[in-house]
């Protein structure tokens, strides 16, 4: 059996800020719209958050049954690793689902009866990433699924749940956190070009090839702090969002500088904690 340490790194917690950024964003983004309710911010990111882990172990279980972590040069994962049984941490993706599915009830019951479908949407595009007969994920759409997931849905459904309804603050929000979110996985997916091409997964990356992924994650960098120039007319106090500027440095440095497998391990968790950076500063810029 899998020891809890093993079970918290299946979760891959370097993911959450792909979770908590567009949660932390969408509340400031309700600034123009009135009060927000706290109670509702907290229940989106308990959604949040168990959705991401829920689609992390769906992606262990997944990838673990058709063989493509044999060899995998990242984090362990549960299943590749033979540390947990594929039931286990299947039975472990659909509780974390089950947990996000009803918080996000409650948010639907007290907001808007659509919002159940948006939940169940989000539910089976963090399912069939990697899962099913032809998961999307293994034909280089990952990237803009997440854009989708955890940017345009994560930010603007916290700002309309939380505020009432939804702007071009949230807009702009929610496309630089997509943006940076898929920007993680473009740099995972960069990191295992070699094992996904053997095994036949084609991700974006592998479609790309090795160079213009490189450039690639350096334009989806870059669009936030875009995004930070654009909110001024909002408020002036947008451009903190530009003091996550050094993050952002630090997360495109070994990209840039061409390291390859493991070496590309620390982009990883650059990338999110410029994400978070940035979202936590844009915020208080907003409210401010």
């Amino acid at each position: 059996m899998a020891t809890p340490k093993e079970w918290i790194q299946g979760a891959r917690p370097r993911t959450l800020p792909n979770a908590i950024a567009p949660v932390i964003v969408g509340v400031g983004a309700v600034r123009e719209l009135g009060d927000v309710v706290w109670w509702k911010a907290a229940l989106a990111l308990v959604v949040a958050v168990a959705f991401i882990i829920g689609v992390n172990f769906a992606n262990d279980y997944s990838d673990g049954v058709r063989g493509t972590d044999d060899d995998r040069v990242g984090p362990m994962r549960l299943v590749g690793s033979g540390a947990a049984s594929p039931s286990a941490v299947k039975r472990a993706a659909f509780a974390c689902f089950a947990v996000g599915a009803v918080c996000g009830l409650v948010l639907a019951i007290t907001t808007a009866w659509w919002l159940v479908a948006v939940g169940a949407i989000c539910i089976a595009g963090a399912w069939f990433y990697t899962g099913g007969n032809k998961p999307y994920g293994y034909i280089g759409l990952g990237e803009i699924a997440v854009f989708v997931f955890f940017g345009l849905v994560a930010v603007l459904g916290t700002q309309f749940v939380v505020g009432g309804s939804v702007d071009g603050t949230g807009l702009l929000c929610a496309v630089a956190v997509g943006s940076i979110s898929s920007a993680v996985l473009v740099v995972n997916n960069l990191r295992d070009i070699p094992s996904d091409t053997e095994s036949g997964k084609i991700t974006l990356a592998v479609r790309l090839g090795d160079k213009r992924t490189r450039i690639f994650f350096a334009a989806l960098l870059v669009v936030p702090l875009i995004v930070s120039i654009a909110l001024a007319p909002v408020t002036p106090w947008a451009l903190l969002g530009l003091l996550a500027a050094p993050l952002v440095w630090v997360a495109l440095k070994p990209v840039r500088g061409g390291a390859l497998g493991p070496g590309l391990i620390p982009s990883l968790g650059a990338t999110g904690q410029a994400m978070l950076a940035w979202a936590v500063l844009t915020a208080v810029g907003l409210f401010i």
